[in-house]
């Protein structure tokens, strides 16, 4: 199943859903009016979209999600490399590297991945 998209305030609406889960509706409303400076009925459509989307659910008004964060992010990495850089890996790290410096503790971190890689393959 392919994840669904999520949209720049749905994907700041969901930080908050996946720090507290399950949370009563009311509740998530309080935290997107304090951290987001959302009206109660801007977080409802929000709620309503997302779980028409599949992306949660609620059910007798506790919201939970029901796609996870790592699923978002990766679906949002594999659109961003398909659609900037032609589905090369090495293109987006390239790119990436050129424009900001990993420090010597990412550079490890990112050559262990490799390593697992290669030992998995």
């Amino acid at each position: 199943m392919d994840t669904p998209k999520v949209y720049e305030s749905e994907y700041r609406f969901c930080l908050i859903l996946w720090e507290h889960e399950p949370i009563k509706s009311g509740e998530l409303v309080k935290l997107c009016k304090e951290r987001l400076g959302w009206k109660p009925t801007t977080t409802y459509t929000v709620i309503k979209r997302l779980s028409e989307r599949g992306i949660l659910k609620n059910e007798n008004t506790v919201v939970t999600s029901l796609v996870s964060k790592d699923a978002v992010q990766a679906a949002e990495i594999d659109d961003l490399v398909e659609r900037t850089f032609e589905g090369s890996l090495p293109a987006f790290i390239a790119a990436f590297t050129r424009h900001r410096k990993l420090s010597c503790d990412e550079i490890d971190q990112v050559q262990q991945m490799i390593d697992r890689f290669r030992e998995e393959g």
